[in-house]
């Protein structure tokens, strides 16, 4: 087992306003999922988020934003966001979030202090067009090699539970490793009455082989995140994905879903006699 834990933390800074058709998201505007929605999360709230994860343990402060990819307006606002939660919270690693990017774009962030970028493949190319029908599987591969030329932390990863079978896994896993990131983030589907997919079927024993499975065919990653999900999926046993391979973990809310307080994380981690990582 890992004996230190990377903590991240995830800042919902424009949400809701998708128009794609991603069966899995309940920020697509098509599903009319009850969650908030707004343009521009304020910045003096962003800036606050970004100090309590800062002060309960987090490395990672991932800006994510709702819509397919990013476009001028969306690049000005997480470059200048960015800018901001520097001046109060420069020990965080700043992390973007915000769809299909060129290579140029990406190179823009870089410069505005975002260190990372993630884009998850979310399944296998050969599943993708069963949960999405609005935007190619390719598009987010793309995206990702971009991510690597532009000198940015990969992270990518994808979602468990929507109706994939074995080999679907498999083929992301295998695809996600010859990007090879530095981060994996899994994330178990979390359903929402407004999506048309049926909720997850995964069992817990299934979802802790998963894990595994991850870190197996992702050897030269350096952390596997278990991300949204989470307590929906494991319940009273989430300390166990550290004995999986899992080594990273989202602490805080999620983009549309609660996630545990984040003082129950810290005392999780605690009890099992594991540390917060400080440094990446």
């Amino acid at each position: 087992m890992n004996k230190e834990i990377f903590l991240c933390s995830i800042c919902n800074i424009n949400s809701g306003t998708c128009l794609e058709d991603c069966k899995f998201c309940s920020q697509s505007v098509r599903y009319k999922a009850d969650i908030d929605r707004y343009k521009q999360k304020d910045i003096d709230l962003i800036k606050q988020e970004a100090i309590n994860a800062r002060n309960n343990g987090a490395l990672g402060f991932c800006l994510v934003t709702a819509d397919k990819g990013l476009n001028d307006k969306t690049l000005k606002f997480v470059c200048n966001v960015a800018k901001e939660v520097q001046e109060v919270a420069p020990e965080l690693r700043l992390i973007a979030c915000n769809g299909t990017a060129s290579l140029e774009q990406l190179l823009t962030l870089k410069e505005a202090g975002i260190k990372a970028y993630n884009h998850n493949l979310e399944t296998s190319e050969s599943f993708y067009k069963e949960i999405c029908t609005t935007h190619p599987w390719s598009e987010r591969y793309e995206t990702c090699q971009n991510v690597n030329k532009s000198g940015l932390t990969l992270i990518t990863g994808g979602i468990f539970g929507l109706g994939e079978t074995q080999e679907d896994r498999v083929s992301m896993l295998e695809s996600l490793a010859s990007l090879n990131p530095t981060s994996v983030p899994i994330n178990f589907y979390h359903h929402n009455e407004a999506l048309e997919l049926e909720p997850n079927p995964l069992e817990i024993e299934e979802a802790f082989s998963l894990i595994e499975l991850t870190r197996k065919l992702i050897p030269n990653a350096d952390r596997i995140m278990v991300a949204g999900g989470r307590e929906l999926m494991f319940g009273e046993r989430q300390s166990e994905i550290f004995e999986h391979g899992a080594n990273s973990i989202v602490i805080g809310n999620y983009l549309t879903t609660s996630g545990r307080a984040m003082n129950k994380d810290l005392d999780m981690l605690q009890s099992l006699k594991l540390e917060v990582a400080k440094k990446v």
